[in-house]
């Protein structure tokens, strides 16, 4: 398929497949309005939209983002569609052999995406290189299986054999198309899985294209989702116990004096204090530093500002551990 040939807007993925965004209801907009409704118009806490959205995303408060829906067209061979079918919330009209001939479309790897079967891993790749020679062996067996099943699938509709039964000769690197709406909350939870490196490399193809279009919906939303899903970790009782019973004292409340001296740069960005003022807000943020102490590090480090409400959760997370 030549490059003119993919539907306007659309980001290439692989050798012949596409995904492009049809339709979308709803934004960041819909998602805080949402969340109102349930959490009261003058909360004082979530006063502003980001912060809302972020709150909402790092407690699991999953209902408003299932306000916001998104619909994709998407061309990929069938293997892939049938991990991505596995998300089984979302809406989907595919491309139906039983009533229309299949295209003469085949996934062929390219050779740097050709690796040895991992031994730790059962359903994936490892990165030992593979010899050029296997490579091409393996690059011809694709061509050659397409090629010879697709003119059998020829002979077989030229004589009349039913569709529904002709399909049953075709290979899963075959490329089919469909159209895919999901709500936010499973789209993430989609791309959380399939952006993972741990996703077949195919499938990552198209959740890193999926992604691109996500961001331009709802910038905010997908900025909350980098930092708490996909770049961020959670722990569990065992993790969390160790750590407790690992890290000295010293260090949790170095932490903790790094955290506090950051919401205070937080809220002096936000309204200036006088020195004096200064002072009086950093020990009422629980600062622990005498008055000659606190200036120094004041003017002597650059401190990064930040949201102060998940700095707070994070202070009470810090005495938690201690």
């Amino acid at each position: 398929m030549a490059e003119k040939e993919y539907p306007k807007g659309a980001i290439k993925c692989l050798d012949k497949g596409f995904i492009r965004l049809v339709d979308s209801m709803g934004s960041d907009d819909a998602i805080v309005q949402a969340a109102r409704v349930s959490y009261g118009k003058g909360t004082t806490k979530l006063n502003r939209d980001k912060a809302l959205i972020r709150y909402l995303l790092r407690h699991r408060h999953s209902t408003p983002f299932e306000m916001v829906e998104l619909k994709f067209h998407a061309k990929m061979p069938i293997f892939v569609a049938r991990q991505w079918v596995r998300h089984r919330t979302a809406n989907i009209n595919e491309y139906s052999l039983r009533y229309s001939e299949a295209q003469h479309d085949f996934y062929i790897p390219d050779e740097k995406d050709i690796h040895f079967q991992s031994t730790f891993n059962k359903q994936g790749r490892d990165d030992t290189e593979v010899p050029a020679k296997l490579k091409k062996k393996v690059i011809q067996y694709f061509k050659d299986i397409s090629e010879k099943t697709f003119s059998i699938y020829d002979e077989l509709n030229e004589a009349g054999i039913a569709r529904e039964l002709a399909r049953g000769i075709l290979p899963v690197n075959l490329y089919t198309e469909w159209y895919w709406k999901n709500d936010l909350h499973n789209i993430f939870h989609f791309l959380r899985l399939r952006i993972d490196e741990h996703a077949q490399y195919e499938i990552r193809v198209f959740a890193n294209a999926m992604a691109e279009f996500v961001k331009q919906v709802v910038p905010l939303a997908y900025e909350a989702f980098e930092d708490y899903i996909l770049n961020g970790m959670y722990f569990s009782k065992l993790e969390k116990d160790l750590l407790s019973s690992k890290l000295p004292d010293r260090i949790i409340d170095d932490l903790k004096d790094d955290v506090i001296y950051r919401i205070v740069a937080s809220l002096n960005e936000i309204k200036k204090r006088e020195k004096t003022d200064l002072y009086k807000l950093y020990q009422e943020n629980g600062g622990l530093d005498t008055e000659e102490d606190f200036f120094i590090k004041w003017k002597a480090i650059e401190i990064e500002s930040g949201n102060i409400f998940e700095m707070r959760e994070f202070l009470l997370k810090l005495d938690q551990l201690g």
